[in-house]
């Protein structure tokens, strides 16, 4: 249950939310014109998004407590409730615990980074005993990191 509330609670799982629930449409709708563009850009931003849900949900609790809200709550986290409860959503931690076996870590080093800062790309790689096993690229380091952990598990897989 440890790693569905991890996943459920991410900025991934939010953003998701957010975006089915259509969010950025919904709020540019009710946008003030004159500031359109930054509205426009805000409500593309996928940190921004998941933080209104985050900071909604908040709110509804402070307001209403858990009861009246747990059921929209779960009806809409639904299917991030699904993937975190069948898929194997957090490769860092389960290359770490695969390695920790051996006595083995991993390390990740950031390999480059590009674009302006507010819409960097990071390529990064993992390493163990020196040794690179992955690469990744994500509009994050931890998503980067995430995806060179996958391609690490699926070389010690062969």
């Amino acid at each position: 249950m440890t790693k569905v509330l991890a996943h459920v609670r991410s900025r991934a799982a939010c953003a998701a939310v957010a975006e089915e629930l259509d969010l950025g449409r919904r709020m540019r709708a009710h946008a003030d014109a004159i500031k359109a563009e930054e509205v426009q850009s805000l409500t593309e931003n996928r940190k921004v998004l998941a933080a209104v849900v985050e900071a909604a949900l908040g709110a509804l609790f402070l307001e209403l407590g858990l009861d009246p809200i747990a059921p929209a709550i779960v009806d809409a986290f639904s299917f991030q409730i699904e993937f975190a409860l069948t898929q194997s959503f957090d490769a860092k931690t389960e290359l770490m615990e695969l390695l920790g076996k051996d006595g083995k870590k991993a390390s990740y080093q950031v390999l480059e980074s590009e674009g302006p800062p507010h819409d960097r790309i990071f390529v990064c790689a993992v390493l163990v005993d020196g040794v690179q096993l992955g690469t990744g690229r994500g509009r994050t380091k931890k998503d980067a990191e995430q995806q060179a952990a996958r391609e690490a598990l699926a070389a010690l897989a062969q």
